[in-house]
């Protein structure tokens, strides 16, 4: 008996030692730390985390009314003595949040985790800081419904009328100014900064307000403050959907089995066009036949999110093949498997709020034309994208928002050849100002580089260095789109 309640009580002891090094290594870079974390279990990830909610005022200027609490994790390093300044994640939408992709992101960061705390802080508005969420469109509506492209008015009103913020109160400077509030009660004097699309501008933005706070940066898929949400959405989208006609054009499976691809999906446009395509099939989920209408803009934007993945964009060819064959099955059932993910974790308040403040002011008339003028996707996506800004509530920005931001911090760029939003020209736009960086184009690569592995050594290693001096800059040697599928099988063995 004495065995086994001394067996116990150190069962009991080292338990609570466990718990306690997870707290310790992260606390000993946060001396005086503010923020209450607790153990906790983030969805995907295997060890445990610290979990906690750190307030600030919607309205931090009058520092009065309503409060947001911020959702805040910390994975600790796994080092006894872990380096001080942490890597703190900035997630992509506008309006994803960060501790809702940390299943996702951490097996990239592993090696960066060694030796430092990964941090991530749900921005104000996105995931459990205060959401906006609005979906105009449920999970379990019908085919028909999330198949129509009319413009929800009435949905997106009733959204904005509905919330408990200040949806002026929501944009990119203000939610940076909450994340160096949170870096100071979490006791750290430093960042290293890792932005995903959307995230490389609020990191950009933080690097500008609190530029003694930052050690180095991280742009993965990279929007410049010149890049305008959406309008260079046809022109990139075009780009992308120009290199996979080549590619299999150059591919002799993909030649074979897809002749002329490119002029019928051409005249595939035209025909829509004229008169949208109306079909009978089952739900691809329930099973249930329901009546559906494909119009131009249905299968364009469809086409525009398969693009970001070259995963996806492989069964692109099949698609399309299909779909001018009449056979709207394959698109239909992939846009299905494809979406539910994402949209669970976008704010598209947030996202509003953001794009309707900080982009849409700068966006004329005749730049939708010039952008849009004589591409694939046309105009319909970024005018609809635009209109519920006719209403939104918009906040104010610092004079020189939309300057290009001047740093001499070590900053690492990364982009994705393939990419049909962030391709590697913004990278190059972002790196003029950046006296201190270096810029990957990785070949064969959508949107989101740091998913390759030599990326994420690249990424490892220049986070260790703290420069981008002696950092090998070839990455993706090798590297190619992933081939086609020229049947549903699968690509030519």
């Amino acid at each position: 008996m004495r065995t086994v309640r001394v067996f116990r009580l150190l069962s009991v002891f080292f338990c609570a030692l466990l718990s306690l090094s997870a707290c310790t290594r992260s606390s000993d870079a946060g001396a005086g730390r503010k923020v209450a974390l607790k153990p906790c279990r983030l969805e995907g990830v295997g060890r445990q985390a610290l979990c906690g909610t750190y307030e600030v005022w919607e309205d931090r200027a009058a520092k009065q009314g309503r409060k947001v609490p911020l959702r805040v994790v910390v994975v600790p390093a796994l080092a006894s003595s872990p380096e001080v300044d942490p890597l703190v994640l900035l997630a992509g939408g506008p309006g994803q949040a960060a501790s809702k992709v940390a299943g996702h992101i951490l097996p990239l960061v592993e090696r960066i985790q060694r030796n430092r705390d990964v941090v991530f802080v749900d921005q104000r508005g996105t995931g459990d800081s205060r959401p906006l969420e609005c979906d105009p469109v449920p999970p379990d509506a019908p085919l028909s419904k999330y198949f129509d492209d009319t413009y929800p008015e009435q949905e997106y009103r009733e959204c904005l009328a509905g919330y408990d913020a200040d949806p002026r109160q929501y944009t990119t400077p203000i939610a940076m100014d909450d994340l160096d509030e949170v870096r100071e009660a979490l006791g750290y004097e430093k960042l290293n900064l890792w932005g995903i699309s959307y995230g490389t501008r609020a990191a950009l933005v933080y690097l500008r307000q609190h530029p003694e706070r930052v050690r180095t940066v991280i742009l993965d898929g990279v929007a410049p403050m010149s890049l305008l949400l959406p309008l260079y959405v046809p022109r990139d989208s075009e780009r992308a959907l120009d290199l996979l006609f080549n590619h299999c054009e150059q591919d002799a499976a993909c030649a074979k089995r897809y002749p002329d691809l490119r002029g019928r999906f051409t005249a595939l446009l035209a025909q829509l066009e004229q008169s949208p395509a109306r079909t009978r099939l089952e739900h691809p989920l329930t099973g249930v036949p329901e009546d559906i209408t494909i119009s131009h803009g249905t299968l364009t934007a469809g086409l525009r999110g398969l693009l970001y993945m070259p995963e996806a964009a492989s069964l692109v060819p099949l698609v399309l093949d299909r779909a001018t064959q009449g056979d709207w099955r394959p698109f239909v059932a992939i846009q299905q498997n494809m979406s539910g993910g994402f949209e669970r974790n976008m704010s598209q308040g947030m996202f509003l709020s953001v794009v309707c403040a900080e982009d849409a002011p700068l966006i004329t008339e005749e730049a939708i034309v010039r952008e849009s003028k004589g591409t694939w996707l046309g105009d319909s996506l970024v005018r609809n994208m635009l209109k519920p800004c006719e209403f939104w509530p918009r906040g104010e920005l610092p004079p020189g928002y939309r300057e290009p931001v001047k740093s001499d911090v070590p900053v690492l760029l990364l982009s994705g050849e393939l990419d049909p939003v962030t391709p590697p020209v913004w990278a190059e736009d972002a790196k003029r100002t950046l006296t201190n960086s270096l810029h990957v184009a990785l070949p064969g690569v959508g949107h989101g580089a740091s998913v390759i592995g030599c990326a994420r050594a690249l990424m490892a290693d220049f986070v260790t260095r703290g420069s981008v001096e002696g950092l090998e800059p070839k990455c993706g040697d090798g590297l190619k789109r992933p081939p086609f599928f020229t049947s549903f099988a699968g690509p030519v063995p």
